[in-house]
């Protein structure tokens, strides 16, 4: 499987979780959904915006690849981030709207992104200041990774609510063989 056909199974995969996750998500009373259960941020809603405000983040930084082969101006356009906690919506259905944005900016990127744009270093500044410089695949592989990562808190958060979301397997999307 080639570089690019890894992203685009991850960025479909990414987009199937991620409804999903905001269809429970949007049966929920907000008072549930919002409710601290312990995780890393707390409740279902917090983490859901942390994987929007680290994919906002991710974005802007791989901008300067992603833009020379595709013009990406909404990526420009996207909100503004300054912590990883940072609150971008206080309704489940703006954020919703955003999740939607962000899925389609990676479908997208996964559509038109070469093999030699996957390649190239990306250099970038993390929260704190520090200098990086990392191959384009890798960090792009680091989104979808963090959001799986994340996304599993919200499954375990729902499972103790007695909520099933169904299969959740990456499995469940990869082609068979002939």
């Amino acid at each position: 499987m080639s570089l690019n056909k890894h992203v685009q199974l991850m960025a479909q995969y990414n987009q199937w979780m991620n409804q999903k996750l905001y269809d429970v998500a949007a049966g929920m009373k907000e008072s549930d959904l919002k409710s601290d259960r312990g995780a890393f941020f707390g409740s279902i809603f917090a983490t859901l915006n942390h994987i929007a405000v680290a994919d906002t983040i991710w974005l802007k930084r791989l901008n300067s690849i992603i833009s020379s082969q595709w013009n990406l101006a909404s990526i420009e356009n996207l909100a503004p981030v300054n912590s990883l906690e940072m609150q971008l919506f206080d309704q489940l259905t703006e954020l919703r709207c955003y999740r939607e944005q962000l899925d389609q900016l990676l479908l997208g990127i996964s559509n038109h992104i070469g093999e030699y744009e996957l390649l190239l270093p990306v250099q970038y500044r993390d929260i704190k200041g520090n200098l990086h410089t990392k191959q384009c695949f890798n960090l792009l592989m680091h989104v979808f990774n963090h959001q799986t990562h994340h996304r599993g808190q919200i499954t375990t958060m729902l499972s103790q609510a007695n909520i099933d979301i169904g299969v959740t397997d990456l499995n469940a999307l990869i082609p068979e063989l002939a």
